[in-house]
């Protein structure tokens, strides 16, 4: 079974950085890709941030933090993180990881999702 236990989050500052991890078990992550989405408060879609292929490490962001996030990924730690650097308040979510079969938007993804790390960004 494919569990996904994320941390990282707090409160922060606008214009603050966090570094959230995703420790990733039931599953080996060197075949997949790595996708982080997020939910703001209110909302009911999830917003895909940012992925990371399996393949060739090859990264994807959303256009609202483009320049501002990084994904990577440890598989030999079977985790991936986001660095995000310059928040703003409408970054302010819980974020969620997946390992995901590819970095194409309609790609599955394996298992459910974890319980997320709640990023909130105010002064």
């Amino acid at each position: 079974q494919v569990r996904y236990v994320e941390s990282g989050g707090g409160l922060v500052q606008p214009g603050g950085s966090l570094r959230l991890s995703c420790l990733v078990s039931g599953v080996t992550l060197d075949d997949y890709a790595i996708g982080w989405s997020r939910q703001a408060p209110g909302k009911e879609e999830r917003e895909g941030v940012a992925c990371i292929s399996s393949s060739d490490g090859r990264t994807y962001y959303a256009d609202s933090v483009k320049g501002r996030f990084t994904i990577s990924r440890d598989n030999a730690k079977n985790t991936g993180y986001l660095q995000m650097n310059s928040l703003r308040p409408n970054d302010t979510a819980v974020y969620y990881c997946a390992a995901r079969f590819s970095c194409n938007p309609d790609s599955g993804s394996l298992g459910g999702w974890g319980q997320g790390t709640q990023v909130t960004v105010s002064s």
